[in-house]
């Protein structure tokens, strides 16, 4: 008697469909997506690659006399990228890097919604203008060298100042109620601005006591 083969199964040449498969990309999106709709829900705005040059391509232009005071305000009162709070705590990590603060900050704020396409497009939108100008001015100071180039430089130097006041009176207010950190604050101005200490080992001796105190009393 015959037996009928059993039929093997045919190899077939369309793969079967793994949904986990075609997701694995939505899935690394997720976190970003999330912080991205958490952020919006708090009227804060997440910013394109794009927006982080012209932003601070905008903010180079304008910042005579000082860039800081005016990044402030449109990172945080204007555009909406960051909070009070966040500004505050990131500032606070691009003073204790080497480099200039606004160059660090245009750095990390990019590179905190970008990645490092938005770092570079921060960067290189905040130095490209002010390159230029600088350039120029120096051209103009050297050629003409009079009473009112120097009038005209002790008067941007006096704003920088006052916006500078400013800012570190805005930058205070989310310290009220933290008298600790507060404390820390004045402490700080009385070894950089008072007794003149040198920077590094002030900061050396500072920055961990603040660390400590935060975490351990204000957080």
């Amino acid at each position: 008697m015959n037996s009928a083969d059993p039929k093997l199964p045919r190899h077939s040449n369309h793969r079967s469909h793994d949904p986990s498969g075609d997701l694995s990309g939505d899935r690394s999106e997720m976190p970003r997506a999330a912080e991205t709709a958490a952020r919006e829900s708090a009227g804060l705005h997440v910013p394109s690659t794009r927006e982080l040059f012209v932003g601070f391509l905008f903010l180079g232009l304008i910042g005579f006399g000082g860039v800081l005071p005016l990044a402030r305000r449109m990172i945080v009162e204007e555009r909406r990228w960051l909070d009070g709070d966040e500004f505050t705590e990131l500032l606070g990590l691009c003073q204790f890097l080497p480099g200039g603060n606004i160059i660090n900050l245009s750095v990390a704020v990019g590179l905190q919604f970008r990645g490092i396409p938005g770092a570079v497009a921060g960067l290189v939108g905040l130095i490209a203008a002010p390159s230029a100008i600088v350039i120029g001015l120096g051209v103009i100071y050297q050629r003409f060298n009079d009473s009112y180039i120097q009038h005209m430089f002790g008067g941007l130097a006096a704003a920088a100042a006052g916006l500078l006041v400013a800012t570190a009176l805005k930058m205070a207010m989310p310290l009220r109620g933290k008298p600790l950190a507060l404390a820390l604050a004045a402490l700080f101005f009385v070894a950089m601005a008072v007794l003149r200490l040198p920077l590094l080992p002030t900061m050396a001796v500072l920055v961990p006591l603040s660390i400590f105190v935060s975490w351990r009393w204000i957080a």
